[in-house]
């Protein structure tokens, strides 16, 4: 008698999957690459830990579709970097996979030829060569942690990961966090609340154990001693902003309730902005001025970007897709990203050393 009627009924093939070994072994990761990386997570935990006074700023593309236009932004923001390097640290965001509430692009990794053929063993050795790119160039990367397996192949070269507002609640991305290499941001919730990321900076910062693979692809029981750099993203929601003066004290009161270090960045985009992307440099304007009037708790600030304003859809001639513009959420031009950062540096110059935690 067999069962074959009571499983899977719902999926139609099962792929084979390059295990991460294999991948990593495609894509090395360079001495270059590993400085930037290891160098990278030290300043962002030096950051959160209050021996470096700089503020560290998270910017780049809403996700990235065009390797070349990418790398382009790349060079870009590595000349700027250098030049605001004495009062921040610039770090590239490589988004390369979107959550959904309904349908629409996945992102790189899902769904790399952008046509809905989802050759998710390709996009992962693309992703991986992206990043081991932006790394070598010397630009320490940014991404959201989605898929719990992803970090099995790319953990090694990111330097800080975010949790977004969907899945801080998560308790398989908490448990994921308490084991990843990086510091994590946590965002608050789509309805602006607070405990959710609180709660998840907690429960990530303790031991774990929970089902994943190893190297070799092969499922594992994975166990962490927990992530000690967990923080809040403040990124509004509930249809209100939560970057204002009086927002950031409740977070920091809520932080000090929980006896957690008041360490909090500021999300200029998404609620904070009204989704209207051209409203991102008030956002941080705003964040800069309350720095300047003593605010200590404003570690970083993260910045939808890219070279071109706006977004596009994505076409079904794909030759048509405008280059440096985004295919997800609208972004601020190049030009805009650097009076922003080159405003803000000019701005902070003398107001960071000392800053206490």
């Amino acid at each position: 008698m067999t069962h074959a009627n009571l499983e899977n009924l719902n999926v139609i093939q099962l792929d084979d999957m390059p295990s991460p070994d294999e991948i990593k072994s495609r894509a090395p990761l360079s001495d270059t690459a590993a400085q930037t990386v290891e160098d990278g997570r030290n300043a962002l935990k030096n950051i959160l830990d209050r021996t470096d006074p700089r503020l560290f700023v998270v910017l780049g593309p809403c996700s990235i579709h065009d390797p070349e236009a990418g790398l382009d932004y790349a060079r870009r923001l590595k000349a700027l970097a250098a030049e605001v390097s004495d009062v921040m640290l610039l770090v590239m965001r490589v988004y390369f996979e979107k959550p959904r509430t309904t349908t629409g692009w996945k992102g790189y990794i899902n769904d790399p030829r952008m046509d809905d053929s989802f050759h998710i063993e390709e996009g992962m050795e693309k992703a991986r060569r992206f990043l081991l790119a932006v790394n070598e160039i010397g630009l320490p990367a940014a991404t959201e942690a989605l898929d719990p397996i992803s970090p099995q192949y790319l953990g090694d070269i990111i330097a800080w990961t975010a949790i977004g507002a969907r899945t801080s609640e998560s308790q398989t991305h908490r448990e994921m966090s308490s084991g990843l290499s990086t510091p994590v941001g946590f965002k608050n919730g789509t309805d602006g609340s607070l405990d959710v990321a609180i709660n998840a900076i907690l429960s990530a910062s303790h031991p774990h154990s929970f089902l994943g693979i190893n190297g070799h692809g092969r499922s594992a029981i994975i166990r962490t001693r927990g992530n000690a750099y967990g923080h809040v993203v403040l990124r509004g929601g509930g249809g209100r902003p939560n970057y204002d003066s009086v927002s950031v004290a409740i977070a920091e009161s809520a932080l000090k309730k929980a006896n957690l270090p008041k360490n909090i960045v500021v999300d200029c985009s998404h609620g904070n902005s009204y989704k209207k992307y051209d409203l991102q440099p008030l956002v941080m304007t705003d964040c800069i001025n309350q720095i300047r009037d003593g605010n200590q708790s404003i570690v970083g600030l993260m910045i939808e970007s890219h070279i071109e304003a706006g977004n596009q859809s994505i076409p079904e001639d794909l030759s048509q897709l405008k280059y440096g513009c985004s295919v997800t959420d609208a972004c601020v031009d190049w030009k805009t990203t650097e009076d922003m950062i080159r405003d803000a540096a000019a701005q902070l110059r003398g107001h960071l050393n000392p800053r206490q935690a």
